[in-house]
C-alpha cells in the first residue's frame, strides 16, 4: 500500500487542463523513467507506483471527474491511498501489456530476442616482448594463444555422439519461463531465464565425455603475427576473429596484443626519432672531425665542425623511427639526434700535460672574464626538443 500524492497532476507534471493525449504523453514517459527493470535506484520503483496510480485516475474520465470535485476521497472512498484492486486501466494488464512491449525492456518476446540474438566473443590478451630493433623495423612472430573451441568429438553440441540434446520440458525450448509475482500493482507477470537449460531451450542427458555438455574445449592455437615496424609500449595490435567464439551465432572475439619493447645500450626513442650520445674528445671538438657514428641502419659519417660544444646536437635525418599510420602501416621515418659530449681527460701523459699548458698561455687562461649568465647544457637540449636546433 503507498500513499499518493494530494496533487495527481503535479505527479505527472502536467496541468489540470491537460488533455488525454498530454496525460498519456506524460505517463509513458514517466513511466519509461521510473520503471525497475531500467532503473536500478530502489526509490524508482516506488515512483513507478506513484506515476501509474495517477494515471489510472486521471486517463478515466468519470474518476478524473470524481477525483477534481473531491480529490482522493472521490476515487477511494477517502483512504488517500490506492491499493492493488481498485485499478481498471480498462484492466491492470493494459500497464504492463505497455511496458512489456515498450522499446528495448519488454518481459516477454523483446528481450527474449535480446538474450539469443548474436554475441560477439570475449578478446584475449597476449603480451608480447620485442627487442628494441624488431620494435623499429617490424617483425614476423608465431604465438600461442590458448582459447575456447568446438569441441571435435560432439561437434560442438555438448552431447556424447550417438545420442542429441532434446527441447527442456520446462521452457518448452524457449530458454525462458513465466514467473508471476504480487505486487501492489497486481500480479506482475515476468519472463525468466530458465534454471534447467540456463537459457539455452535445450537439456542434455548424456553429456560429452571429452567437453562434459559445454559443446567448448580450451585449445593452444599458434598464430603468425606480422608487427609493423614503429611499434612502442603504447601500441596496440589487434588480430581480428582469433579470440573466444561468439555465442547464438556471433562472431568471435580478437586477440588484442600489448607490447613491451626492451631498451637499448646506446639508443633511446622520443616518439619518432632516436637519440644518441657521442662522445669527442677535446682535439675533436675545437679542431672539428669526421667521426663515425652507429645508427639502426649501420654505421654513418658525421662531421663535427671546430669549436663544437658539448651538448650540440646533430640531425642524421631518415634513421630514426617508421611512422605508423591509423591503417596501421609505416609511411616515412623520423631522424637519429645526435647529441655530442665533449670527454675531458682524466689522466695526462707528461707530454699531453704539456702541450696542454702551452695550449693554455696561448688562450690567456687566467685573463678569461666570468661567463655570463644564459642557457646551460640542459636548457639548450631542451630548446633543440622544442624546434630550435640545427
Amino acid at each position: 500500500m503507498s500513499t499518493m500524492p494530494r496533487d495527481l497532476y503535479e505527479v505527472l507534471g502536467v496541468a489540470k487542463s491537460a488533455s488525454p493525449d498530454e496525460i498519456k504523453k506524460a505517463y509513458r514517459r514517466l513511466a519509461r523513467q521510473y520503471h525497475p527493470d531500467v532503473n536500478p535506484d530502489p526509490a524508482a520503483e516506488d515512483s513507478f507506483k506513484e506515476v501509474a496510480a495517477a494515471y489510472e485516475v486521471l486517463s478515466d474520465p468519470d474518476k478524473r471527474a470524481r477525483y477534481d470535485r473531491f480529490g482522493m476521497a472521490g476515487v477511494n472512498g477517502g483512504s488517500g491511498g490506492f491499493g492493488a484492486e481498485g485499478f481498471g486501466f480498462g484492466g491492470l494488464d493494459d500497464i504492463f501489456d505497455f511496458m512489456n512491449n515498450f522499446a528495448g525492456f519488454s518481459t516477454g518476446q523483446s528481450r527474449r530476442g535480446a538474450r539469443n540474438r548474436p554475441r560477439a566473443g570475449r578478446d584475449i590478451r597476449y603480451d608480447m616482448n620485442l627487442t628494441f630493433e624488431e620494435s623499429i623495423f617490424g617483425a614476423e612472430k608465431e604465438i600461442d594463444v590458448a582459447r575456447l573451441e568446438k569441441c571435435e568429438h560432439c561437434a560442438g553440441s555438448g552431447a556424447e555422439p550417438g545420442t542429441q540434446p532434446r527441447r527442456c520440458p520446462d521452457c518448452g525450448g524457449s530458454g525462458e519461463i513465466r514467473q508471476t509475482r504480487a505486487t501492489l500493482l497486481g500480479n506482475m507477470v515476468e519472463m525468466m531465464p530458465c534454471p534447467r537449460c540456463r537459457g539455452r531451450g535445450e537439456v542434455v542427458d548424456t553429456p560429452c565425455k571429452e567437453c562434459r555438455g559445454s559443446g567448448l574445449l580450451r585449445k593452444n592455437r599458434k598464430l603468425k603475427v606480422s608487427i609493423p615496424g614503429g611499434v612502442d609500449d603504447t601500441t596496440r595490435l589487434r588480430v581480428v576473429n582469433e579470440g573466444e567464439p561468439g555465442e547464438n551465432g556471433g562472431p568471435n572475439g580478437n586477440v588484442q596484443i600489448f607490447f613491451h619493447v626492451a631498451p637499448h645500450e646506446f639508443f633511446r626513442r622520443r616518439e619518432n626519432d632516436i637519440l644518441l650520445d657521442m662522445k669527442v674528445n677535446v682535439s675533436q671538438a675545437a679542431l672539428g672531425a669526421t667521426i663515425t657514428v652507429p645508427t639502426v641502419d649501420g654505421d654513418e659519417s658525421l662531421n663535427i665542425p671546430p669549436g663544437t660544444q658539448s651538448g650540440k646536437v646533430f640531425r642524421i635525418k631518415g634513421h630514426g623511427v617508421p611512422k605508423i599510420r591509423s591503417d596501421g602501416m609505416s609511411s616515412g621515418r623520423g631522424d637519429e639526434l645526435v647529441i655530442v659530449q665533449v670527454v675531458v681527460p682524466l689522466k695526462l701523459t707528461a707530454e699531453q700535460r704539456r702541450l696542454f699548458e702551452e695550449l693554455g698561455h696561448t688562450l690567456g687562461g687566467a685573463d678569461f672574464e666570468p661567463q655570463k649568465s644564459g642557457k646551460g647544457f640542459f636548457d639548450r637540449v631542451l630548446d633543440f626538443f622544442g624546434g630550435e636546433g640545427s
